[in-house]
């Protein structure tokens, strides 16, 4: 039988437009069944036909502008033609891959470019997450150091598997998945607290997020740098998860870059290397853990991943990181995200709901908290009493059904709006989003409106699922 004749049972297209009516009835059916749920209680079970770059469109032909870019993986927008040609040709080449038996060149020259980022590096592990990059870092860092206890960041977020998950910072993600790795959280910039830890004797390492996600908190300044030193001088490691903050998306390749000096001894990247099309996570070190961990050839399948290094993600991975060279997606980022920050930022003496603007590039928090007005502090303690994070959920909603811009909230509890495009948009997302946000909170901030009728249904689902 012939290719041809074996694709003629099977039709993709045909698929799709016989049964993507079903969408969220399957996933209410196969799936995890809260997600359509909680799309619909929003109103955010939208139908999308296409994307491309910073937008989607949905069943009617309507264009939305991404402000979250899939949590991050999409860093070049989607289906970007440098990203999607390299992935017709590796297909096309029919290459002998994942043979587990010999060495195909694109590993060692996507590894090679993503050291020439990071030079004091040598060495590079493919997987195929974020999570599995982090999980990677802590057996590596623990075999390394012969040391079982990893320190991380209250509040941190590395992943959900269960070594990532042991240095998770929210009780909510770790409750009733004991036990866990022995690990101990420190605040974000306790050097103190670092130091008592580390005289303890039996810290493997220390991983931090540059910029936490949730609640998008940079490190103080010198922290990482002074960090680092006590590490060393307790022979312990530094781990920086990059899997968000990497790859440009705080206007430096690597977030930790913003603070001179800083040389960390694992570094774990993913989403944005995809280029939203292949799941990949890699882990870089430097060469002395990585001779540790495979000290002889008897050890040479001792940390590996049935789909780690395969050709179509290290092809994406290859085309995402020419992308950024080629079309300056480094300076890009930091310079839209300048524009937005200093555009929100001029936002918040006018609005008394909007207390902050901070991060860096484009990974952005927006702040809100109590209102000084009468009449708003008592809409404002209403949600509150209620749970904590209702009302930046409540600038989310009208956001995407009024304006049509997808955003996302920070973090469980959060009064924070975390904003992580795609590193390519420019002037006109920015005057889009930010003229879209002030309609919002001039709504906001009005003696009535919808957004508060919206606020009143939140408290009343809230309440009935305590």
């Amino acid at each position: 039988m012939t290719s041809a004749e074996q694709c003629k049972g099977f039709d993709l297209g045909r698929l799709l437009a016989e049964r993507s009516g079903e969408r969220y009835d399957l996933h209410a059916r196969h799936l995890n069944h809260q997600l359509p749920r909680m799309l619909r209680t929003i109103g955010f079970d939208k139908v999308y036909e296409r994307a491309e770059g910073a937008y989607f469109w949905d069943d009617e032909g309507q264009d939305y502008l991404d402000m979250l870019a899939g949590f991050g993986v999409m860093g070049l927008g989607r289906h970007h033609p440098v990203v999607r040609k390299a992935l017709h040709d590796v297909l096309d080449a029919s290459l002998a891959d994942l043979t587990r038996f010999d060495c195909q060149p694109l590993p060692g020259l996507l590894a090679e470019k993503l050291l020439s980022h990071a030079p004091h590096l040598d060495r590079v592990f493919f997987g195929n997450s974020g999570t599995e990059a982090v999980e990677t870092a802590l057996k590596f860092a623990r075999f390394a150091t012969r040391r079982p206890r990893v320190l991380y960041c209250s509040h941190a977020f590395h992943g959900l598997t269960t070594g990532a998950l042991s240095v998770n910072g929210e009780d909510g993600f770790r409750r009733g998945f004991a036990p866990l790795l022995p690990d101990t959280a420190i605040g974000m910039g306790d050097l103190d607290a670092l130091e008592r830890e580390l005289a303890r004797g039996d810290v493997a390492g220390f991983i931090v997020e540059p910029i936490q996600g949730k609640g998008v908190h940079a490190s103080p300044p010198g922290f990482l740098r002074a960090a680092q030193e006590l590490l060393r001088r307790h022979k312990a490691l530094l781990i920086v998860d990059e899997v968000q903050t990497g790859l440009g998306r705080t206007g430096e390749f690597f977030a930790y870059q913003h603070e001179e000096g800083v040389e960390p001894d694992l570094v774990c990247v993913a989403k944005a290397l995809s280029g939203g099309y292949v799941p990949v996570g890699a882990t870089l070190g430097k060469e002395w853990i990585f001779k540790r961990v495979y000290a002889s050839m008897d050890r040479v399948l001792v940390h590996s991943a049935s789909f780690g290094s395969n050709a179509q993600a290290m092809a994406a991975g290859l085309a995402v990181l020419s992308v950024m060279e080629g079309e300056g997606i480094v300076a890009n980022a930091r310079r839209t995200g300048d524009l937005l920050r200093e555009r929100l930022t001029a936002l918040v003496d006018r609005y008394e709901l909007l207390h902050d603007v901070r991060g860096r590039g484009l990974m952005i928090g927006i702040e809100f908290g109590r209102p000084s007005s009468l009449g708003l502090r008592g809409r404002w303690s209403m949600l509150q009493a209620a749970r904590k994070g209702l009302f930046a959920q409540m600038v989310v909603v009208p956001l995407l059904q009024r304006h049509r811009i997808l955003t996302q909230v920070s973090g469980d509890h959060l009064e924070v709006i975390k904003l992580i495009p795609p590193l390519i948009i420019g002037e006109r997302e920015v005057d889009r989003f930010v003229g879209a946000f002030t309609a919002v909170m001039d709504d906001a901030h009005g003696g009535g409106g919808l957004m508060w009728e919206f606020g009143r249904t939140l408290v009343k689902q809230a309440v009935a699922h305590r």
